[in-house]
């Protein structure tokens, strides 16, 4: 595999082109978590690739999946275990019921957060710190001069943020160096392209981009029929939904023969798609298993020229999904969509 690394931003670390999110590894948005042992050799395997950026949230699994990739880094060769750097959201609350209580920025809860985070991860230091989301009750100021506070300690190395807008963008990265923005974008996912993306370009501050497979819709793996238990974030998602999903799903099948034309897959495809974008755009594939893994890392092989794209646009166009990304209520505590 052709070795592809990007930078994050202007003062952060090089990184592998494709980084892991481990969220679904653990209990958390899409109901039970992978199987432990395959979810341990999913992340040696992606360092064994040349993955170099894992991301996690403290509050996945409330503390599962900080556990499972400290596991993962302990057991992995020790060449392996130094090229990974961890990526780490704050600041959800959550009930012992897995409710969510809202978010939580303050000075003390920021320090709090991370000495937690360290014990779980095995780790001496955090290399990217971000707030989950923005606090509406506590200034963009004070969360991030915590963080840089932690920088100084040596606790943290670089300090990251997370669904949020130009204005906070700006606000954060006057406090102090900002290294990416991590925010949902790829082929239906497209709203960061009007505002978010040149402020962070003007910034210098890259982009990891989760969601690029929109949680699985158009991997191409998800089917019309296919049944979601009640504790899976997508049995409510707007996108999952009736005509909606009826609507994307035909999405995905105009997608697929472009993908047949190359000789990919759909995910490959729309991977390569948001690599496409930009160097300062480092995609975050959510592979649970290790054929899922290598399938998202064949993307770095797809090569794109500017008919692919044109027929790939025109496949799926900028505007046509069909439903937001979460519901109404979750909507509305996204800084980014103010």
């Amino acid at each position: 595999m052709t070795m592809q690394t990007r930078s994050l931003g202007t003062t952060g670390p090089r990184v592998f082109a494709l980084g892991l999110g481990c969220m679904g590894m653990s209990p958390t948005m899409y109901g039970e978590g992978a199987e432990r042992a395959e979810s341990i050799a999913t992340i040696h395997a992606a360092l064994e690739a040349g993955v170099t950026l894992l991301d996690t949230g403290d509050f996945y699994g409330m503390g599962h999946n900080e556990l499972l990739i400290g596991e993962a880094l302990r057991s992995a060769p020790a060449a392996r275990r130094e090229q990974a750097l961890v990526s780490v959201k704050f600041g959800a609350l959550r009930a012992p019921d897995g409710s969510w209580l809202g978010f939580d920025g303050r000075p003390a809860a920021v320090k709090n957060f991370a000495a937690h985070t360290l014990q779980r991860l095995g780790l001496d230091h955090i290399d990217i710190y971000r707030p989950a989301r923005l606090d509406p009750d506590v200034p963009i100021e004070e969360t991030v001069g915590a963080i840089a506070e932690l920088v100084e300690q040596g606790y943290v190395r670089h300090i990251g943020l997370s669904e949020v807008g130009p204005d906070t963008i700006r606000r954060a990265a006057a406090t102090a160096p900002i290294t990416d923005l991590q925010i949902e974008y790829g082929l239906i996912t497209r709203g960061i392209e009007d505002r978010i993306l040149p402020t962070t370009r003007d910034l210098g501050i890259s982009i990891t981009a989760y969601g690029v497979l929109s949680r699985g819709l158009i991997s191409g793996h998800f089917s019309p029929d296919r049944q979601l238990p009640a504790d899976d974030f997508r049995s409510r998602s707007p996108r999952f939904q009736g005509e909606n999903l009826t609507r994307n799903l035909a999405l995905v099948e105009a997608l697929r023969k472009i993908a047949e034309q190359q000789g990919v897959t759909v995910a490959q495809i729309a991977i390569a798609w948001v690599l496409s974008r930009g160097e300062d755009i480092v995609p975050l594939v959510g592979a649970r298993r290790r054929d899922r893994l290598a399938e998202s890392l064949g993307a770095l092989e797809v090569t794109l020229d500017a008919a692919d794209l044109a027929a790939i646009e025109a496949a799926v166009p900028a505007d046509a999904v069909a439903g937001e990304r979460y519901p109404a209520a979750q909507m509305a505590l996204l800084d980014s969509e103010r």
